[in-house]
């Protein structure tokens, strides 16, 4: 899929838009996406800073996407699990950047390629305009070999990877 297609349903998504999350952009090779967050009166939790389950909404599904753009024709990519530390109130609009080298995504591929199924822990900040961290997001992902690509000795279960440096 173009990735100004994927933006533009992205960004149409009921949840995402009550939410108030919205893509900025995701470039060609699907390597960086970057997502902004505005203080809305549906995203304003009671004390009038953002909301953490919306902190987490403009996380969620980013490296996953980015990844089946890359791995989907012969593995299989699912968020697994994830851990959110809020680390100061979101006060006005927020942003995350995600990003993926090459050679990240080649060694997922190179160690998914046994037909073990790899978890790589990745991480994401959610800044202010100022740059000042207000969470931090480490996403778990699961990915393996589709079932017809593995070998027959591929095991079942793997344990989850150290967090990716970025």
């Amino acid at each position: 899929m173009k990735p100004a297609v994927l933006r533009w349903m992205m960004n149409l998504y009921v949840p995402f838009l009550g939410a108030g999350v919205h893509i900025e952009r995701i470039n060609d090779d699907y390597t960086e996406i970057d997502v902004r967050m505005r203080l809305t009166r549906f995203n304003r939790n009671y004390v009038g800073t953002q909301f953490g389950g919306s902190l987490y909404s403009m996380t969620d599904p980013f490296y996953m996407l980015m990844l089946m753009q890359h791995l989907a024709k012969d593995y299989v990519v699912w968020d697994q699990a994830a851990h959110i530390d809020f680390v100061s109130p979101g006060r006005g609009t927020v942003y995350a950047r995600f990003r993926l080298s090459v050679e990240q995504i080649a060694d997922f591929r190179a160690q998914a390629a046994t037909g073990k199924a790899i978890r790589p822990v990745l991480p994401v900040e959610v800044v202010n305009a100022a740059g000042e961290v207000v969470a931090r997001v480490q996403k778990t992902l699961y990915i393996r070999l589709k079932p017809a690509l593995r070998p027959p000795a591929a095991a079942e279960i793997s344990a989850p990877t150290q967090p990716v440096e970025k």
